[in-house]
This record gives structure tokens, C-alpha cells and sequence, in this order.
């Protein structure tokens, strides 16, 4: 996904804010299982996926909990560095070789002191990532697995059958065993 289709996903802006934010995007690629926001460091950058795709996790006496996933066109992004400028609580790796969109905070904020459109985009941007927040939470409490399953593939259904089985499980909250069933029935 093209770095003006991730812009405008998330709010329209002018041509001139457009184009002020597009020079600050650089264009990185990293490999497989590639740690690209990492627990416990402060995360200098926000990133957009461009192609291929990453879990979002944290440790839990030492096991690892997958909270999300991310395709292309989604942000990469610590809300405590973004916000606060402190260390984050989970870690984002890549799933598959990723190409992504990275911009540096401290020149974002400096956009966002000059030019209201571009502080009202990062306003939405902080709306939306804190709106999948909230998602993933009350997919949690109400859903069942099979309904977050049916959500994950329809997200991304060309992308969900790379992931591992145990990170899908681990995402759901269910054994690979039970995820096993759940397929079956697709």
C-alpha cells in the first residue's frame, strides 16, 4: 500500500499537508522476525506497514501473548513513546520480510506545532490506534474464538494462512488444538 493510500486512510488532508508529511516517510525494509518496536525500549519512530505483516505482543512469565496482528495499510506504533515519550509494553515483529513507511516522532511533533491539518491527522491517527485498543478489548469479553477467527480472516484472508498456528492460538486464547477444530469447520 502506497504511502498517500495509508495518509488519506486515516484522514484527508490538503495537497500542501499532503506533501509536508510524505517527506517525512522513508521507506525501510526489514527481515523475518525482525523486532521493529521492541518491549521496554522507547520507540523514536511510528511506522506504517506497506507490505507484508507483524504480530503485536507482550510477555507474560516469559511466554508470549499475541495481542494483534498488522497487515498493510495499518500503523506500527507505541502509544506510550508516541504519547509520553516512555518505553512501550509490547513488541511488534515481523511475521515475513516487511516493507514499512517510518517517520520520526520529534519531526512529526515539529509538523504538528506548524500546521493544524497535519495535527488534526496526528489527532486521528492517536483516535484510531486507541479505537483498536478498545476493539481488541471488547473482542475479548464478548466474542467467541470462532468470531475472532472469522474477524482475523476477514481482515486479511490471503495473509492469515502464513501465520503460525500457535500465534493465531495464542491470539484467540485457545489451544492449537482447539484452533484445529475451529478451522476444520470453515
Amino acid at each position: 500500500m502506497d504511502a498517500l493510500t495509508i495518509i488519506q486512510r486515516i484522514a484527508p488532508l490538503h495537497t500542501a499537508d499532503q506533501q509536508a508529511l510524505l517527506a517525512l516517510f522513508e521507506e525501510v525494509t526489514f527481515h523475518k522476525q525482525h523486532n521493529i518496536i521492541e518491549t521496554g525500549k522507547n520507540s523514536r519512530y511510528l511506522y506504517f506497514l506497506k507490505t507484508g505483516s507483524c504480530r503485536i505482543f507482550y510477555y507474560k512469565e516469559d511466554r508470549e501473548v499475541i495481542l494483534d496482528f498488522a497487515f498493510p495499510g495499518d500503523a506500527l506504533v507505541s502509544l506510550n513513546s508516541y504519547v509520553h515519550g516512555k518505553p512501550g509494553y509490547e513488541t511488534i515483529q515481523s511475521l515475513e520480510p516487511v516493507t514499512v513507511y517510518r517517520i520520526h516522532s520529534a519531526q512529526l511533533q515539529s509538523l504538528f506545532s506548524n500546521t493544524l491539518g497535519i495535527a488534526n491527522w496526528g489527532r486521528k491517527l492517536a483516535e484510531v490506534e486507541t479505537l483498536k485498543i478498545e476493539y481488541r478489548l471488547m473482542s475479548k469479553l464478548f466474542k467467541t474464538a470462532r468470531e475472532s477467527y472469522q474477524d482475523l480472516l476477514d481482515r486479511a484472508p490471503e495473509l492469515v494462512n502464513q501465520i503460525k498456528l500457535g500465534y493465531i492460538a495464542s491470539y484467540l486464547g485457545i489451544s492449537q488444538v482447539t484452533l484445529s477444530r475451529i478451522r476444520a469447520k470453515k
